[in-house]
């Protein structure tokens, strides 16, 4: 049993109210903040990453798990969704809802509290990408720092598990494991860079070349 990972029902009422919130987000942004480049995913518009919060519950009630959280998988969601607008996207995120809000209880830690991470991550993306900073101590957000605490913590190396325990708030501990932080940035936290090198080398994540200021 994991010393960091939250209960399934609380994973699963964090998801449902991150839904609600990113939902409303989107319901009032303008096309032009929908086609905004994001800064921290440089090769998606914002309703592209939209596109891929809404794809992850709609493959995992399909089945379409073939490759889950690799490059190419999240790829085919924002293809599907390329030409949709954000009220076709809100459409199709309410139909999944229907079924995935009964699917959510059933998926296997951490498997679950990873979802959350990624999703959490992404709300951070866009709010940031369209000047709306909100929800940095979320229960979403209490999920995705658990989640990785955890991971880290079962690393072999111990300068990796060391990170299980640092202490700094749950929005930067999150934005830096999320790969969202430059070397410098993380320097500046006063956290150990190469730590970060050893625990990005077991997960398709890296330091970003280029700094964006989160305020």
């Amino acid at each position: 049993m994991s010393e960091f990972l939250l209960p399934v029902s609380e994973v699963c009422d964090a998801y449902l109210d991150l839904q609600t919130r990113v939902y409303q987000l989107a319901s009032e942004m303008s096309k032009e903040d929908s086609l905004t480049i994001v800064p921290h995913c440089p090769q998606w518009r914002v309703k592209d990453v939209l596109g891929h919060m809404v794809g992850v519950p709609e493959d995992a009630i399909s089945g379409a798990m073939n490759g889950v959280a690799t490059p190419e998988w999240t790829q085919k969601q924002v293809d599907r969704h390329a030409d949709h607008s954000i009220e076709e996207l809100l459409s199709c995120w309410d139909e999944a809802l229907k079924s995935f809000k009964h699917v959510l209880p059933n998926i296997p830690q951490p498997g679950l509290s990873q979802f959350v991470f990624d999703q959490v991550t992404h709300e951070q993306d866009i709010r940031h990408a369209i000047g709306k900073p909100g929800a940095r101590d979320s229960e979403a957000m209490k999920v995705a720092e658990a989640f990785i605490r955890d991971l880290a913590s079962r690393s072999q190396n111990p300068s990796v598990q060391s990170l299980s325990t640092c202490e700094m708030s749950g929005f930067d501990f999150t934005r830096c494991m999320s790969g969202r932080r430059t070397r410098s940035q993380v320097q500046q936290l006063g956290l150990p860079v190469e730590s970060f090198e050893s625990f990005f080398n077991k997960i398709p994540l890296d330091f970003p070349e280029v700094e964006v200021d989160e305020v």
